[in-house]
């Protein structure tokens, strides 16, 4: 692993094999902007395979360039000598659009975005006219499969605002019944993302968000 650290017109680079430091920190010129450069290499004495997944790490840049508007993010395989280049400054507006390319929409995208106790939330939604659910939640734009306290936040506070909507409105009597969870997501596509200082994941895959503060956060804005 090598890493180059660009900071206070400085350049500094340092090397390490198997987590041990095998040089020490230099300072290697001047710089004219921040950031840093990480060089890397899977160990063969550690890993079983050392080979990348081209399909794996696309998909996963596409996400990235996604959840953080602006970003340009190019992929190069020197092995394929493929390249692509993501960028989206739409955000998640353009990411629901693109997963509901091949469906017909009910309404336009709703977006909303804000922050509380320093837990930044935002979050995009579409109804198409299929049956299916498409929901993606991400914590620290790592996507949390297994979902957790922020899909929940989500979930609830949706099938909560629906259901105070028919309460309120003038639609026939017998159309004035609760709907479930399960009723709220048809047809639903929808992106939960979730940017917090302290995340407490569950399992070593971080696949499910655990913050239970998490959970009152999302579904007060979400609601709003």
């Amino acid at each position: 692993l090598e890493v180059v650290v660009k900071r206070e017109g400085k350049r500094y680079r340092q090397r390490y094999q198997q987590g041990v430091p095998v040089s020490a920190v230099e300072e290697i010129g001047e710089a004219r902007t921040s950031g840093t450069i990480i060089r890397f290499r899977p160990d063969e004495t550690i890993f079983e395979t050392n080979q990348f997944s081209h399909d794996i790490l696309k998909k996963r840049f596409e996400e990235l360039a996604y959840l953080n508007k602006g970003l340009e993010i190019e992929f190069n395989d020197e092995i394929t000598n493929d390249s692509h280049s993501f960028k989206f400054d739409g955000g998640i507006l353009q990411f629901i659009e693109d997963l509901n390319g091949g469906e017909s929409s009910v309404h336009d995208i709703i977006y909303g975005e804000g922050e509380g106790d320093k837990v930044v939330v935002e979050f995009a939604l579409q109804y198409n006219t299929s049956y299916k659910e498409n929901g993606l939640s991400f914590a620290n734009n790592i996507r949390t499969k297994e979902g957790g306290t922020h899909l929940q936040g989500f979930r609830t506070s949706l099938t909560r605002a629906l259901n105070t909507y028919i309460q309120n409105s003038d639609l026939p009597k017998k159309l004035k019944e609760k709907l479930s969870g399960d009723d709220v997501r048809e047809g639903l596509t929808a992106v939960v993302s979730v940017k917090l200082p302290m995340p407490q994941f569950e399992g070593q895959t971080k696949t499910k968000l655990g913050n239970s503060e998490v959970t009152g956060i999302v579904q007060a804005l979400v609601y709003d």
